[in-house]
């Protein structure tokens, strides 16, 4: 039987958060990559049970668990500061940047320059229209895909979550904070939606845009980082 180990949540209050000085051996570039889960080798994690104050029975794993790290290295597409877009592109950031500043209270994260460090990659691009298996297609103004990989940094092979969130610049700016608070929580392993409007992982946004984590996420995020997670450790 494999043994598996949880970080608990406890452990986030102790690591570095807002304002102090960034490791950089914390994120160190990632030396080869391949495509992970070999045929068959899903994991069987059952659905949560429904409990009042949070939406953990909405959360659904990926094949090799929950998708989760004791520390996320994170990349954010950087301005080009040239011509006429540049006042909209450094909007587009100021509103992404807040977006992560909310949820680096709550969770170990380290902004990069290299996107070969990051397992987060968060660009300035509106997402192409979602083709569903049936009916129309649908647009969207933010997107976050998981892919899981072997990857190889400082020589050791760990199973890693690497997520591309899409935030659309075509927005006013709270809107795009609120997005891109929304996909960053996939993005951090909340792979669900809230029915509560007031949440920032709500399925449906409500009149005004989210723009803080509420009460509901934050225990939806206690839960799901105090479960047992292989993400992050040295494959055998």
């Amino acid at each position: 039987m494999r043994t598996v180990l949880a970080w608990p949540f406890l452990l986030l209050l102790l690591l570095p958060g807002p304002g102090r000085a960034a490791d950089p051996a914390a994120c160190p570039p990632a030396q080869a990559s391949r495509p992970w889960p070999e045929p068959g080798a899903a994991e069987r994690i059952p659905a949560a049970a429904k409990t009042a104050g949070d939406y953990r029975h909405v959360l659904e794993p990926s094949a090799a668990g929950w998708p989760v790290l004791p520390h996320w290295c994170v990349w954010v597409e950087p301005p080009s500061l040239q011509g006429p877009a540049a006042r909209f592109q450094l909007l587009w950031l100021q509103a992404v940047e807040a977006a992560l500043a909310q949820w680096q209270q709550h969770l170990p994260l380290q902004r990069v320059e290299d996107p070969q460090r990051a397992q987060v990659l968060v660009r300035r691009l509106r997402p192409p229209r979602f083709q569903p298996a049936t009916g129309l297609p649908r647009a969207s103004h933010g997107r976050a895909t998981l892919t899981l990989l072997s990857t190889e940094r400082l020589g050791v092979w760990r199973l890693e979550p690497r997520v591309e969130v899409l935030v659309s610049p075509e927005q006013r700016r709270a809107t795009i904070e609120a997005t891109a608070l929304h996909e960053l929580g996939h993005a951090f392993g909340l792979w669900g939606h809230s029915p509560d409007p007031a949440d920032a992982m709500a399925a449906v946004p409500g009149t005004d845009p989210v723009l803080r984590l509420s009460a509901r996420d934050l225990a939806s995020l206690r839960w799901l980082y105090a479960q047992p997670s292989r993400f992050g450790l040295p494959l055998p």
